[in-house]
């Protein structure tokens, strides 16, 4: 059984990118285990993520709504979370599928222009993702999938 991390990312897909490079920088060069999907809001994000790795991509609301379901993690900003974030890029419908997902959520904090988050210590976004991935690794072994994963 294969484990399908979801990507979710709008804008440029920057965080996405990173994301995804930083997954394959500590994943085993042989990952038929593992899927990576990249979900943009948008064409431009989704080649990015697709370019930097991803097993494969879609793009925009319908492709959001459907296809988050199929993630065992699902990974990106905060902002995947809250409609009308990332400057209008999540729609309400987007949010509300990624919630409803039955992946877990593996999201990183960071602030928007109309929301803060309290409590929650400034890190540079290259540490953010280095957490983001220590806590997938975590989970994956936690949840006992693919004892033989090298992440």
């Amino acid at each position: 059984m294969k484990t399908t991390i979801v990507i979710v990312d709008g804008m440029g897909g920057g965080i996405g990118v990173q994301l995804i490079t930083r997954l394959k920088e500590v994943w085993s060069k042989d990952r038929d285990d593992t899927e990576i999907v990249a979900l943009g809001t948008n064409a431009v994000a989704t080649e990015r993520m697709v370019k930097a790795g991803a097993d494969r991509g879609a793009s925009g609301e319908n492709a959001v709504r459907v296809s988050v379901g199929m993630g065992d993690y699902i990974l990106g900003p905060v902002g995947i979370v809250i409609g009308n974030s990332m400057m209008g890029e999540i729609t309400p419908a987007m949010a509300q599928a990624v919630l409803d997902a039955p992946g877990e959520r593996i999201l990183l904090p960071l602030q928007q222009e109309h929301f803060h988050i309290a409590g929650i210590e400034f890190l540079s976004l290259a540490r953010i993702i280095d957490r983001a991935v220590e806590i997938l690794k975590e989970q994956i072994k936690k949840r006992g999938y693919h004892e033989n994963t090298a992440l």
